[in-house]
């Protein structure tokens, strides 16, 4: 039995390793407490381990994918975004606290402060305590569902799930495509599309 918990690892990591919107980890996490009726504490401090080893790994390989695939200008102004983070580290703590609290994609999150190159040591541990109590709450909601599951699969393509994606692309969108330091510096909005290489 201690190899499905192995799975549970794995399968987060996975979903938290990569650079795009990706089911959240949690869903590997329910997925595998239902299929082998696990300890739902257990899955969520093995599920919680994986994911957050794939957002550090995710932390330390962003660079090299902006540096190949997006144009300096562009990795510039998301450097700026994270210095300005930077400066106060605590305010930048609670932010990425309530951010990963809330029931949005970290993988924008993740990307942008690997392209800025934020110390890990500044956003890892609000992460944590963020995944910890979000996985928790939606591993319990699992269980929950997994016993009312003919009710629950009707809705599998409800708003929430698809709003979810949409949220996430436009996240990515807003990371991508805004001009953060014209904004940030002179308070005026521009979108740049010509960012690739």
């Amino acid at each position: 039995m201690w190899w499905h918990y192995i799975l549970v690892f794995f399968g987060s990591l996975l979903c938290d390793i990569v650079p795009f919107p990706f089911p959240p980890a949690f869903t590997v996490m329910v997925f595998f407490q239902i299929m082998f009726n696990l300890d739902v504490w257990s899955v969520i401090l093995v599920g919680v381990s994986g994911s957050v080893l794939g957002r550090y790994i995710l932390l330390l390989y962003a660079p090299l994918i902006s540096d190949k695939y997006l144009k300096s200008s562009k990795n510039e102004d998301i450097q700026f975004l994270g210095e300005k983070m930077n400066e106060n580290k605590w305010i930048g703590q609670l932010f990425i606290l309530a951010y990963s609290l809330l029931p949005l994609p970290t993988t924008p999150l993740f990307l942008g402060a690997g392209i800025s190159k934020m110390k890990p040591i500044y956003i890892i541990p609000a992460f944590i305590i963020g995944k910890f109590t979000s996985d928790a709450v939606a591993l319990h909601v699992g269980k929950y569902a997994s016993e009312n599951f003919e009710r629950i699969i009707d809705h599998t393509f409800s708003w929430e799930s698809v709003s979810s994606l949409l949220l996430s692309i436009a996240l990515l969108f807003f990371l991508l495509f805004i001009d953060w330091r014209t904004l940030i510096q002179k308070r005026k909005f521009l979108l740049n599309f010509k960012i690739w290489k």
